[in-house]
This record gives C-alpha cells, sequence and structure tokens, in this order.
C-alpha cells in the first residue's frame, strides 16, 4: 500500500495544486462535454477559492514526495461541509489511498459531510458509496439534485454522511 500524506496546502502548494486540478478537470471533461479554455486551461474557481476564501480549504494528497491527489472543502463553518473536489492521481487509484485520504480530510473537520458526483461516473459511484458505507455504515443518504444552471445536464448525485 502507497504512503499516504495529507496536508493543508500552502501558498508554495499552489503551482501543484494548479496542475493536479488540471488532471482532475481533465478527468471530468468526459462528463460535461467541457472543452479546456482556449489557453488550454479549465475553469478554476474552486481552486482559486480554496486558497482565498476562509471558509474553504486546499489539501495536498502525497505519496512520498510525489502528488498524488488533491482535496477541495467548502463550508468550513457551516452546519454541512462539501468535498468539493476530490482526486486521485491514476497511478494510485485502487490503492487505497483515496479512502484513506478522505478518512484524513473528514477527522479534521467533524461533522455532517456532503459529495457530488455524476451517475455516469461509475468509478465515483462505487468509490463514494464505498466511502460512505465505511465511515458512515448504514448512516449515510443518497439524493439526486439538479446541477445549477444546468438544465442540459443529468442531475448530480449527493451522498451526505457524517464523520
Amino acid at each position: 500500500m502507497p504512503d499516504l500524506a495529507v496536508r493543508l496546502a500552502d501558498a508554495a502548494d499552489h503551482p501543484v495544486l494548479e496542475r493536479l486540478w488540471l488532471m482532475f478537470r481533465h478527468d471530468m471533461s468526459k462528463f460535461g462535454g467541457v472543452l479546456p479554455n482556449p489557453d488550454g486551461t479549465f475553469r478554476g474557481e474552486r481552486l482559486q477559492a480554496a486558497f482565498r476564501d476562509p471558509d474553504w480549504a486546499a489539501y495536498l494528497l502525497t505519496s512520498g514526495e510525489r502528488p498524488a491527489g488533491l482535496a477541495l472543502v467548502r463550508g468550513l463553518t457551516a452546519r454541512t461541509r462539501v468535498l468539493s473536489a476530490f482526486f486521485v492521481v491514476r497511478g494510485v487509484r485502487r490503492s487505497g489511498i483515496g479512502l484513506r485520504a478522505v478518512r484524513q480530510v473528514t477527522a479534521r473537520h467533524p461533522g455532517s459531510w456532503e459529495v457530488a458526483f455524476q451517475d455516469a461516473n461509475t468509478a465515483a459511484v462505487r468509490f463514494w458509496r464505498r466511502v460512505a458505507g465505511e465511515i458512515a455504515p448504514g448512516a449515510w443518504t443518497e439524493e439526486r439534485r439538479p446541477v445549477p444552471g444546468r438544465p442540459d445536464l443529468p442531475p448530480d448525485v449527493w451522498i451526505a454522511f457524517s464523520a
């Protein structure tokens, strides 16, 4: 099982998180038919908020000295926190790093959590149901909600649990 460290990102981590963000958004573009901006980037408001807004947090996942993923959390002061973005580099997927990372991030902010994903993303469906079942056995919920401002897309799946 690969090593894992999960730490709050700081300004020095911003370039690494921007690169991980591009990989994440590239993976997700498959489910919304989204193309990159003319400069090759994707919308990055959530990543920027995680560095600028005190109600957000950005976490860098590493395996040894190498970046392995990211987690963006919003709603730190809210009743329910949202795992707004979660990404694990393909080279370490299915190694247990994802579940371990979610456990560490949610343990830093105990309470109610939500995460959204798309039904078409079958790997995410399996992963998030497994995460919820492991963190909150028998005490998690799932519902579908329209994507704000995107009536052309199928609803997102939202899982809620407490950690």
